[in-house]
């Protein structure tokens, strides 16, 4: 390769990292972050912005997203990403399941993807409208497994730590059944012995086997290693079959118990630094998705590990005020949005009740993500709408029902649901059978058209101000 073409390359790279920061410095580009746990309908919501934002955008259906509303949006479309060793996110595929006839969720993430939006707009105010007639905002989206997302906070941890708080989750009353045949094998082990590599095999899969049980039974959160559940190209590989032990403190270098150790400490290393420092880094806003419903069914035990999670995963992230220099170089996140999302699952007048439990849940974070200067906000969301509001008069009492398919049933039902709490209950206070709410598949698009709840407030709040 001649010297020519290798400076012509390294020109364009530069062109392109110093076009990148002109547009942070004029506010031209924002990397959203949108953060959720597996099931919390991340995917969705990203098809959703991308088909209001494109094919949607009036002020009929998103009357609270400023730059619509005032007919300051002109067009929007997606445009080629920069990082093309990325997959990009499959939009035309989500959408498709989603306005099938009957329509369905998209597919789980397995890999990486994301995405960027190109938003053309007219200004307002401040300098923008001076200098020219049309603006462009340039919106990234990075889409992943929820399950690689819990495996963040094993950054803070050592292997110790992370046996005796997976142990004690894993011993939990309401998980127990899942993870009996586990824990039995693991009384039989012999942490201290030489390495036994089919043994260690062994227990690594039945391990692997009680983490996919949870996962298809509960809405536990910390199901650690997530590449366990979805390994990529690691299946098979040692890197990824650790599991929590019993014994701890000081173990003979050759011991079963140093290998996993090791093991961990390169799982750490070599799998999720990585993922963390190129994909969770320089994010400049953020959205947490929240299925809040999910752990209200699952019991008191998910609900609480649910804080934990959030809390431990949010801290993660880089937040804080960015000035000018910062959010070139090394930006923060000075606005985060909680949202309990699949909202529509309980009747319109219990929203509110959502809303303030997902508050009393995160009230601790918000606090010290406010201290820190950031713009926090907590509101309920349906990315896409998955059931009807639908009002049953029985014997002279209105009842506030719900209209959908449920995803256990073929045909489509009327249903009461649970009132929701709007506190974190006390264990005399949970119900005693326990709350059931139901999971629906999308509510038929009418003429190619989703519907939502709230997204044109989550727009707002995210990026109303770089639309100006």
């Amino acid at each position: 390769m001649s010297v020519k073409r290798v400076t012509h390359k390294a020109l364009e790279k530069l062109q392109s990292k110093a076009q990148k920061t002109l547009q942070r410095s004029l506010d031209q580009h924002v990397k959203l972050a949108v953060t959720g746990f597996s099931g919390s309908g991340k995917t969705a919501f990203i098809t959703a912005l991308v088909k209001h934002l494109t094919t949607q955008a009036n002020s009929q259906n998103l009357p609270f997203f400023d730059v619509v509303r005032e007919q300051r949006l002109i067009a929007c479309k997606q445009v080629p990403q920069k990082a093309l060793d990325i997959p990009t996110f499959d939009y035309a595929s989500a959408s498709a399941h989603l306005l099938d006839n009957p329509p369905r969720w998209p597919p789980s993430t397995e890999r990486i993807n994301t995405l960027t939006l190109a938003l053309k707009f007219r200004s307002h105010s401040g300098l923008r409208q001076h200098v020219a007639s049309d603006h462009t905002l340039y919106l990234e989206l990075i889409d992943y497994p929820g399950e690689w997302l819990m495996d963040l906070p094993l950054l803070n941890m050592t292997y110790e730590q992370w046996c005796k708080t997976q142990l004690a989750v894993l011993s939990t009353p309401a998980y127990r059944e899942h993870c009996a045949a586990f824990l039995s094998e693991l009384n039989h082990f012999d942490a201290t012995a030489p390495v036994d590599m089919s043994t260690l095999n062994k227990l690594a899969e039945l391990y692997q086997a009680t983490l996919m049980k949870l996962k298809k039974h509960t809405k536990l959160s910390q199901l650690q290693p997530g590449r366990m559940l979805i390994p990529g190209d690691l299946a098979g590989a040692p890197i990824i079959q650790f599991f929590p032990l019993l014994t701890h403190g000081q173990q003979h270098q050759d011991s079963q118990y140093a290998q996993l150790e090791s093991r961990f400490e390169a799982y750490k290393k070599q799998v999720i630094t990585p993922f963390y420092k190129d994909y969770f880094c320089a994010f400049d806003r953020q959205l947490v998705l929240v299925d809040i419903l999910g752990a209200l069914n699952d019991g008191p035990d998910t609900l609480a590990q649910t804080k934990l999670a959030l809390k431990e995963t949010v801290d993660m992230f880089e937040h804080g005020k960015s000035g000018l220099l910062q959010r070139l170089f090394k930006p923060k996140i000075d606005k985060v949005l909680f949202a309990a999302n699949k909202c529509d699952a309980v009747a319109l007048s219990e929203q509110d009740s959502l809303t303030r439990l997902l508050h009393t849940l995160l009230c601790e974070q918000e606090n010290e993500l406010k201290f820190s200067g950031v713009t926090v906000d907590t509101m309920t969301i349906s990315s896409v709408k998955s059931c009807q509001p639908k009002q049953v008069n029985e014997s002279g009492n209105l009842l506030h029902c719900v209209y959908g398919r449920p995803l256990t049933e073929s045909e489509y039902i009327t249903y009461l649901p649970p009132e929701p709490p709007d506190h974190v209950l006390s264990d005399a206070q949970w119900p005693e059978n326990g709350f059931n709410f139901l999971s629906f598949y999308p509510y038929p698009a009418y003429q190619g058209q989703l519907e939502h709840i709230r997204l044109d407030h989550t727009l707002q709040f995210l990026i109303g101000d770089k639309l100006t």
